[in-house]
């Protein structure tokens, strides 16, 4: 049986099969950022790191391109850690498993790392080939994209010549991408006070799974169920029929930019209303599952528990579900300028209990908020933090990251349209992405690069059912190395 270092073209899967091997969750990139380092300088290249930890490498024109404006390409080393529940990995430790399923490369219970594994792969074969004409070519590597865009917000002016840029961490082969939203992080917490169990209570754990998830940018305005919600819906079902039911713990979702696909709660009731109780979730889950006829594998499951140390009190639990009910998620707006793109939208991403620093016990709430407008983003924030602070929660807006403005007047833009023109017969479709690209940050400190963003088709990106198309990654190599040549003189 082949492996995918073995797929065409292979100088690129080569590559993004040496990056399956190497641990890379966002904000632990040690391992990647050092072998990417090795492999620049057994290969003499420049390369260096910047001062939050990006990769920066540099490879002179081959014989005749010398006279050729000079190229920066960029994508994220970093992934998002994403597994089912019944999968045994850590992120920190162990090897992504990828194999083909088909027409697609996908991997074994996990995220696959296609984002931005590809892009990265194809810079590398870029920078190694000995056969590729190509002007100066820059690359940058750029750290904890996903978790915070930690990178490309602490990149300083000075590092680069460059003048156009190629942002490889789009997920639709043949289309280019000139725009896209900015985001703001809302990070919220609800202190509660713990009470022992009451006598005759008996604890149930309630299990959401089975969601098909997803990017919060790209998939956010597919109406896919939110665990978060159906879970908070179930348990205000039963508490509005069980007014003693007391929630023990929440655990749903995981990352801010996934969509939420599993929640387990743990909740006790009395123990004369545990058919009550039952009844009620096999009700629910009923009715929710005929509402979300796009979640097949929706999965809604109701099993006795050991009795919890504490509960939460009642007037903090109630306040939690009404605040939960009420939270913005989805898509606020579709934008008026742009046909079919969603314009503002948050994902209610995390809703975990948990024990402070001081031993007290908060509701830890985690939302991303995206917007084409970074007024839009801000009050959209405010109004997802306001839910939570009428109930009396700390709530703030943080790492805020702009928006990519569209110029449809780009001269690269116009140049990667003729050659797509040329390859393919027809034109490339132009748009602008709800999901945040790295290119609204670039453009502080290096405000003069005309930037495209571009790459093969991935599906499911942020979740463990990610996967990318074998053919588009051919296409969009072959479309990547064709531009790369076209570069035109200074």
């Amino acid at each position: 049986m082949s492996t995918i270092a073995e797929l065409t073209p292979t100088p690129l899967w080569k590559h993004f099969a040496k990056l399956c091997e190497i641990p890379r969750p966002s904000k632990h990139e040690d391992k990647v950022v050092a072998y990417i380092v090795d492999f620049a300088k057994s290969r003499g290249l420049d390369v260096k790191l910047d001062q939050i930890g990006n990769i920066i490498i540099k490879k002179p024109a081959t014989p005749g391109m010398e006279d050729r404006k000079t190229l920066a390409m960029q994508s994220h080393v970093d992934m998002v850690p994403q597994k089912n529940a019944d999968t045994q990995h850590d992120f920190l430790t162990d090897s992504i498993k990828p194999y083909m399923d088909g027409e697609w490369v996908t991997a074994e219970g996990t995220t696959l790392g296609a984002d931005n594994g590809i892009g990265v792969a194809a810079i590398l074969a870029l920078m190694e080939s000995t056969d590729i004409p190509h002007p100066p070519l820059e690359a940058l590597l750029t750290i904890d994209e996903e978790a915070g865009m930690t990178g490309a917000k602490h990149l300083q002016p000075g590092h680069f010549e460059a003048e156009l840029l190629l942002n490889l961490d789009t997920e639709d082969e043949g289309e280019l991408y000139v725009g896209c939203a900015g985001g703001v992080d809302v990070n919220i917490s609800l202190p509660y006070v713990a009470e022992p169990v009451k006598t005759g209570h008996q604890a149930f754990k309630l299990s959401v799974r089975g969601l098909r998830g997803g990017h919060s940018g790209l998939d956010i305005d597919k109406g896919r169920g939110n665990a978060n919600k159906i879970a908070n819906r179930i348990i205000d079902t039963a508490q509005q029929q069980i007014p003693a039911l007391r929630i023990a713990s929440l655990d749903g979702g995981s990352l801010r930019n996934a969509i939420p696909r599993e929640s387990f709660s743990v909740v006790t009731v009395p123990e004369g209303n545990a058919e009550l109780f039952r009844d009620i979730v096999q009700q629910s889950s009923a009715t929710i599952k005929a509402e979300f006829d796009n979640e097949p594998k929706l999965d809604i499951a109701l099993e006795t528990a050991e009795i919890p140390a504490v509960v939460m009190d009642l007037a903090t639990q109630q306040k939690l579900i009404h605040c939960i009910r009420c939270c913005p998620n989805g898509v606020e707006r579709m934008s008026t300028a742009l046909e079919g793109i969603a314009d503002t939208s948050n994902n209610l991403a995390r809703v975990v209990t948990e024990t402070g620093e001081s031993g007290n016990y908060q509701v830890r709430i985690q939302c991303l908020v995206r917007s084409l407008s970074d007024s839009a983003r801000d009050e959209h924030g405010l109004n997802v933090a306001a839910a939570f602070q009428l109930a009396g929660a700390e709530a703030s807006l943080d790492n805020a990251y702009p928006g990519w403005t569209p110029n449809m007047q780009s001269p690269l833009l116009a140049l990667m349209k003729d050659v797509y023109k040329e390859m393919e017969g027809k034109e490339p479709e132009v748009k602008v992405i709800h999901a945040g690209l790295e290119c609204g940050l670039l453009a502080k400190p290096y405000p003069n690069w005309d930037m495209v963003s571009f790459g093969p088709t991935i599906r499911r990106a942020h979740s463990p059912e990610e996967r990318v198309h074998i053919q588009s990654v051919a296409n969009f190599w072959d479309y990547f190395v064709k531009v790369v040549s076209a570069i035109p003189q200074k």
